[in-house]
């Protein structure tokens, strides 16, 4: 196990999760499914308990807490993007599989976990400060999913 891993508090499916996760995300898998050794107040001795899975690289464990907390914006995972085909890939698998669109390249799954999927592009225009930076923002800040023709179309003015 990491020394650093990202908990993640699903209410009871996070196993499917992780394993959407680990299909859609290149360097991505389910590494450990744990069960619970005895009864807990959101389920019963067998039950998935915990789920250790990675998401491009990143350590992270699943959950099953049940419906006490719930997901929201303050945490997300960023996948940086080469080109629209795979921004469209990324944003078309999280939202078609029950997943919500948002603004600006934010997505949420199907368990309320939020995405963003952002084209380098753009985090490149961001980077380079100044009159670009702002046209680039400019142009996200109209979008649902990323434009990445129309980002680089604000960055050259």
């Amino acid at each position: 196990m990491a020394k650093n891993t990202i908990c993640i508090w699903y209410d009871s499916d996070a196993e499917a999760a992780a394993r959407f996760y680990a299909q859609t995300f290149p360097d991505s898998e389910v590494t450990a499914v744990r069960r619970a050794p005895g009864d807990y107040p959101s389920g019963k001795e067998g039950d998935v308990l915990t789920v250790e899975f990675t998401v491009a690289g990143v350590a992270c464990i699943g959950l099953n807490g049940g419906p006490a907390f719930k997901q929201d914006e303050a945490f997300s995972f960023q996948i940086a993007t080469d080109d629209q085909e795979e921004t469209d890939r990324y944003w078309n698998a999280i939202v078609g599989n029950g997943g919500t669109e948002s603004a600006c390249g934010w997505c949420k799954d199907r368990w309320g976990v939020s995405w963003q999927i952002t084209p380098r592009t753009l985090t490149e225009a961001m980077a380079a400060g100044g009159a670009e930076a702002k046209r680039a923002f400019d142009a996200m800040m109209t979008m649902g999913k990323i434009d990445v023709a129309a980002i680089d179309a604000a960055r050259r003015g």
